[in-house]
């Protein structure tokens, strides 16, 4: 910004006009009004009863969903992402049949709705009644009964989980593309293996690629869980559903519902920021030292 004062050819100091941005004046006041008009209409509707969303914001069935809805957005985000990065991997490789088979599996739990993977794994047992778990050409095995299995919280996780690895898979091959591929290079020059090249090499320099989007696809499952309803998993939607169909009191649930998934997404947030900016600092620091290969391949070497 310009601070020193404009002065003529003589040196006296020239007044300048400040711009008038009188529609930018307007346009911000009649969004205010009319998000005050919207909140004021819904405050002070009588139909709505701010005392019992009050009353439920701390009751004990939507803790207990709360806590639920965190436990699957976790599991199912660590099982996305262990898949995803085994999935883009497969993707890569030079196997067809391996990249072939990882090229499916994103096309088909990317073009599925989530919903129709939520149900179809509640309702497994329709196809197999029974899991077992044998040992090839022996009578030794496990088996178990599909329906105390595939739990509305199991059937949750596993749905989220596979569906979000898929596009983590996309996520993760992005970031291992990213990666100079003269680290790929002074790694086969060591006589590193595939599997080591990717585990030491590759991998810890794409996390600052991967981790930004990891963060935004954990807020976003945080929300996407409410779906787990249809299948009575016991989330904070679920639980929300079933108070207000015993007590007629939908909006009031709603709104309790919906405060507690602004919080948690609050909070993932801020925990996001924080995540982004200790591993963007390494990035710069490994980047400015030479890159992860500079600071590895020496000690593989001795």
């Amino acid at each position: 910004m310009r601070t020193e004062p404009i002065v003529d050819g003589a040196g006296t100091p020239v007044p300048v006009a400040r711009t008038r941005h009188w529609g930018r004046w307007l346009a911000a006041a009649a969004a205010l009004a009319v998000a005050g008009w919207l909140a004021y209409l819904v405050v002070v509707n009588p139909r709505l009863d701010w005392g019992k969303v009050a009353e439920y914001l701390f009751n004990e069935r939507i803790l207990s969903g709360v806590l639920v809805t965190i436990e699957i957005s976790v599991l199912a985000t660590a099982l996305g992402l262990v898949l995803g990065v085994l999935v883009a991997v497969m993707r890569l490789a030079q196997n067809p049949v391996l990249s072939g088979l990882a090229t499916f599996y994103i096309w088909f739990f990317r073009g599925t709705p989530v919903l129709v993977q939520l149900i179809f794994w509640y309702n497994l047992a329709f196809l197999f009644p029974e899991l077992v778990l044998k040992i090839p050409f022996t009578a030794i095995g496990l088996k178990w009964d599909t329906n105390q299995v595939m739990t509305g919280f199991t059937s949750a996780m596993l749905g989220l989980g596979l569906n979000l690895a898929a596009y983590f898979a996309e996520t993760v091959r992005a970031g291992i593309q990213a990666v100079d591929r003269g680290q790929t290079e002074a790694a086969y020059s060591l006589g590193m293996t595939p599997a080591k090249r990717m585990r030491i090499i590759v991998l810890p320099q794409a996390l600052r690629i991967i981790i930004p989007p990891t963060g935004n696809e954990f807020i976003s499952m945080l929300k996407t869980t409410s779906l787990v309803y249809v299948v009575a998993g016991h989330d904070l939607m679920t639980n929300a559903s079933q108070i207000y169909k015993a007590n007629n009191r939908i909006m009031e649930l709603l709104i309790v519902a919906s405060v507690w998934y602004m919080l948690m997404t609050a909070v993932a947030t801020f925990l996001q920021g924080r995540l982004e900016r200790r591993f963007g600092s390494d990035a710069v620091r490994l980047v400015r030292g030479g890159g992860v290969a500079a600071k590895v391949l020496p000690k593989v070497a001795a």
